[in-house]
Order: structure tokens, then sequence, then C-alpha cells
């Protein structure tokens, strides 16, 4: 942290920097995000002083828990991101023959797409589900359709990428791997935790929003 001769030297030239830019420069009187929140014309060390972040707690390093600066220590630097081909189709089985497939031809990772019925949450055997089963994914309807859609594939060895939101789907993962002797912490990869974004952008809401809040870990909704 700063010490208060250095925050009151970098306020006085904020304000100093304010009155120049401050000159009809701008396009507009006010910049916003997409959710109407104000972006300020420059952030500096009083902003983390003025709303109480803690450097090492809120921010840390790369690599480190809460994670905002990268998940590995040297990123890119050290190896490029994962090159995956957005994969699924037919039952488990087909897409079993796939993925082995990808992995002989040297495919660095998975990505598995599930079917609509399958993101919805629904069954493969619901009304809503006919005409759709496996058409632009596969089907998953159990963990044993998770065991066909893996098998002879160590799930320690790869990193996969879940492109769905539907919460049963990566705790069936996590029971396959553990079922082929492998730990959660020895997982690689990613799972699409993203839905709200699955919510808005493509109509589709399988749990109650606070419920999906709490699994996109927003902190303020955990209670």
């Amino acid at each position: 942290m700063y010490d208060r001769d250095t925050l009151d030297e970098i306020k006085k030239a904020k304000e100093e920097w304010d009155k120049e830019t401050a000159k009809g420069r701008e396009r507009k009187d006010r910049f916003t995000t997409m959710g109407g929140i104000d972006v300020d014309r420059l952030y500096t060390p009083l902003d983390v002083e003025e709303r109480g972040i803690d450097y090492m707690r809120d921010i840390s390093l790369p690599g480190q828990y809460p994670y905002t600066r990268g998940i590995h220590p040297t990123m890119y630097r050290g190896r490029l991101w994962t090159v995956r081909q957005f994969m699924g189709f037919g039952d488990p089985s087909k897409s079993n023959e796939r993925l082995k497939y990808l992995m002989k031809s040297g495919a660095p990772g998975l990505n598995v797409a599930f079917d609509l019925p399958t993101i919805n949450g629904l069954g493969s055997d619901h009304p809503l589900s006919r005409g759709e089963i496996g058409r632009d994914g596969v089907p998953v309807n159990s963990l044993e359709d998770m065991e066909a859609l893996f098998d002879g594939i160590p799930l320690g060895d790869v990193s996969s990428s879940l492109v769905i939101a539907y919460p049963p789907i990566p705790c069936m993962y996590i029971a396959v791997a553990e079922k082929q002797g492998f730990r959660p912490d020895q997982l690689r990869g990613t799972y699409q935790n993203d839905s709200i974004c699955r919510d808005v952008a493509a109509n589709v809401r399988v749990i109650p929003r606070r419920a999906e809040l709490k699994l996109t870990l927003f902190p303020d909704a955990r209670n």
C-alpha cells in the first residue's frame, strides 16, 4: 500500500490532470459499461485506497487466488492457449469415437458440445426433446452416458472443456474421473460457468436465478 504522502501527491496530480483533460476533449459527458456502470476517466491507487481493496487479498499475483490476473503464473508467456475442436453429435458412443480420433490426431484438448435437450436439463425421453436429440451436440442423460462419452479416455491426462451450464454435467464428469482413479484436483479444463449468459442470450434457464448466482460465485449471492 502507498503511504499517505504518496497518495496526497497522486491526488494532487490527478486533480491537475483532470483540469487539463476536461476541456472539451471527450466525445460525451458520460461513459459507461454495457451494464450502465460509470467508467471514470482515470483510475489510480487512490481508487484502491478509497474502495478498501487489499492488493494481495483481492487482486493477488498471477496464478494465485482469486486469479484476477490469470490462472497460470506466466500465462501465455509460458505456453499457448489450448486449441480445441468443438465436437458433439449422435450419441455418447459416436462422440467417444470422435474424441479418440481427435486425440490420436494430436488435439491438445477436448471441447464437448451437448445437445439442446441436455443444455435445457431435459431427458432424451421428454416430449420437448423430440427432433433435437443429438442434432447439435451429444445427449447425456445419466452417469452411464458420461461414462460412454469418455470411455477409454483418461480424464486426468487431458484438458476438457464442457460447453454447458447445466450443473449435473460437471458432477458426472468428476464422478467418471474418480471411477477412473483420478482426484478432482488432478483434472484440467473448463466448465461453462456462465448461467446468466445462457439465461439472457440463449433463453435457457434450468435453475432459479439465485442458484445461478451462487454457482457463478458472486459473493453477494451466497446467502
